[in-house]
């Protein structure tokens, strides 16, 4: 395919990705290989499922561990391969403590620990956050090596084993509802209102890049938000659009959002 057409509905910032995308589709479908990715973030697993239905010889799966996952793994095969039999290499982490601290740990707390043993945020998938520790998603390579050395989380320390998927204990994200008066859905003011910063603080962040919707990068402060819109900005967290309820007699929309706790 030209590069020119497989880069037309791409930002820029995803051609690297993109390339890489493309060849496994390629190599799929032309060198009947069969390739297992790293966890995807929801735009890069849209992209690779994009591509992979581009090739009429190409197969894809995406596979999070759970129903409902964020940060997905794939498997891309020949269209004649059945995939479900595919094993998806995904275990559990279970993180515990006897540490009553264990209770104040967040999502960020966890993660940052991961990270700090020199893992690549490509092997953790989502991270299932409870008051008695932490259940996480994670390429199945890694986990005798976090089970070793995971023995610190913040200032608690932990203990680590490694569990199949079928004993994951899930945990919905916690949304902190608040229904804004906007003048119109762009970007900008509903991001404004959310993160209860002038109209003029958030355009420059959005404009050098930091902000994405749909886990895509946005850089026009005017673009239009929709029900179902997931949106975050680098340094202040994230939202979700739950629901456009109707125009004022002032003509403002209300818009229902859930914040990301």
């Amino acid at each position: 395919m030209p590069h020119n057409e497989l880069y037309a509905h791409f930002h820029p910032d995803e051609r690297a990705f993109v390339d890489r995308a493309w060849e496994w589709v390629e190599r799929a479908a032309e060198l009947h290989e069969v390739r297992r990715t790293d966890f995807l973030d929801p735009r890069q697993a849209h992209i690779l499922f994009t591509l992979a239905n581009r090739h009429p010889d190409a197969a894809i799966r995406l596979d999070g561990g759970s129903p409902d996952a964020e940060r997905r793994r794939a498997i891309v095969a020949p269209d004649y391969r059945p995939l479900e039999d595919e094993p998806i290499g995904i275990s559990v982490l279970a993180v515990s403590s006897d540490d009553r601290r264990i209770a104040d740990l967040d999502h960020g707390d966890y993660l940052g620990a991961l990270l700090g043993l020199g893992i690549k945020r490509e092997k953790i998938g989502d991270l299932h956050v409870r008051e008695d520790g932490c259940h996480a998603l994670i390429a199945e390579e890694i986990g005798d090596f976090l089970r070793t050395h995971l023995r610190q989380v913040h200032r608690a320390e932990v203990s680590a084993s490694v569990l199949p998927l079928e004993q994951l204990i899930e945990v919905k994200p916690e949304l902190e509802e608040t229904v804004l008066s906007v003048a119109s859905m762009r970007l900008d003011g509903v991001a404004s209102d959310a993160f209860r910063l002038s109209r003029a603080k958030i355009v420059d962040p959005i404009r050098a890049g930091r902000c994405r919707v749909n886990w895509k990068t946005v850089e026009d402060p005017s673009v239009p938000l929709s029900e179902g819109d997931v949106v975050s900005l680098k340094g202040f967290g994230r939202f979700k659009v739950l629901a456009v309820e109707g125009v004022s007699k002032s003509g403002r929309i209300r818009a229902r959002i859930g914040k990301f706790v």
